[in-house]
């Protein structure tokens, strides 16, 4: 049994709680965040305990393992604390959005880098993990193409975008790192950003964006996004090679089809919130954090793949906003 503590008691941080409790091979000991009466909340809905103390997280002798869900500013803090502790830890993407603090970060853990993960739950979608096995498996030949849909049903708050670090450090990161598992080396970054919601039109962001990646291998991925999408969280993938393709569609939440006179095939919309849609990815993510812990194996997604993710999203920012193609040396390749 993995003993687990959360920072941070917001919504992501209630999620991994959740997950935590449901877990048959971990249990949820310890919930920290400084905010009014918030840990003690959760910790309640789940039999754990709660502080306001880091210091507590830290020196606990029941905390095998930390899962670092605070505001991203507070990220490297926690993470450090945490690894120095002796803790392994699972940090929320992105570790900072700022690159050179996240080298800053992997300097003040080295030696103990395989004891952290970072939270890119997109390889674990029983889907998109489906397709990238049987890539791997050469079942469409070498990859050629690589396509990623990624559009959220309503944009943030305006009050959260402007300090979201924009769409690619904040949202496209998600794709960006899918990609490299896919791809392995990114060389060439570009990227062409869409300000069309007039809501957001006086901050210095996009609403929309599509991006093409370069892969040393040839290969091509493009990755479209929007802040806003009519039908549903559109989130979909498609792998195309010489021998073939293959496609994860979108999820409705049933399965029935209603066809007539006037229309054919209709459906219910798609699901219409990240945590239905990804809700197997975050227990499947946990799963492979714990089995970590268990053998000492150092889990994956890594501190480098955060790393090297935030690298891709400030070239496709770069990209965006002067025009250019970026191009990069290669960077250190994602392991399945």
């Amino acid at each position: 049994m993995v003993r687990i503590a959360v920072i941070g008691a917001g919504r992501i941080g209630a999620v991994h709680a959740a997950t935590v409790a449901r877990h048959p091979d971990a249990e949820l000991r310890l919930i920290h965040d400084p905010v009014g009466n918030a840990a003690e909340q959760l910790a309640a809905a789940h039999g754990a305990r709660a502080t306001h103390d880091l210091a507590e997280v830290y020196d606990a002798d029941d905390v095998d393992a930390v899962i670092i869900g605070s505001p991203t500013p507070l990220h490297v803090e926690h993470l450090v604390g945490a690894v120095r502790a002796g803790k392994a830890v699972l940090c929320e993407k992105p570790v900072d959005l700022d690159l050179a603090r996240v080298e800053e970060c992997i300097a003040a853990i080295a030696g103990h880098e395989h004891r952290v993960m970072v939270g890119f739950n997109r390889r674990f979608d029983p889907s998109f993990a489906e397709i990238h096995a049987r890539v791997q498996q050469g079942e469409i030949g070498p990859l050629e193409q690589l396509t990623i849909v990624s559009r959220d049903p309503a944009p943030p708050s305006p009050a959260y975008v402007a300090v979201s670090g924009g769409i690619f450090r904040d949202m496209t990161i998600h794709d960006l790192d899918t990609a490299r598992f896919f791809l392995g080396d990114i060389v060439e970054v570009s990227a062409v950003g869409q300000r069309l919601d007039p809501a957001y039109a006086h901050l210095e962001d996009f609403d929309g964006a599509v991006t093409t990646l370069v892969a040393a291998s040839g290969a091509v991925a493009t990755i479209v996004n929007s802040r806003h999408c009519a039908t549903g969280y559109d989130q979909r993938l498609e792998a195309f090679g010489p021998l073939g393709s293959l496609e994860a569609l979108n999820q409705t939440a049933g399965s029935v089809r209603h066809s007539s006179a006037t229309h054919a095939g209709a459906a219910g919309p798609y699901l219409g919130f990240f945590l239905d849609r990804y809700a197997t990815a975050y227990r499947d993510e946990l799963s492979h954090f714990v089995d970590a812990v268990r053998t000492g194996r150092a889990p994956s997604p890594t501190i480098e793949d955060g790393r090297a993710a935030l690298v891709l999203a400030d070239a496709a920012t770069r990209s965006a906003t002067t025009g250019e193609r970026v191009l990069l040396p290669t960077t250190a390749r994602s392991h399945p």
